[in-house]
């Protein structure tokens, strides 16, 4: 599947594992969010 796919190329760029990958792809996705105003709908 491609998510799959892009979750082990960004793996591969931080030379991490899959897991750890998804971690840190969740930790900047939460520091955009906060950045961004917190809000879902804008």
């Amino acid at each position: 599947m491609k998510i799959t796919q892009d979750v082990r190329d960004y793996a591969a760029q931080l030379q991490v594992n899959e897991q750890q990958a998804i971690r840190i792809g969740m930790m900047e996705k939460a520091e955009e969010f906060k950045k961004s105003g917190s809000e879902i709908y804008r």
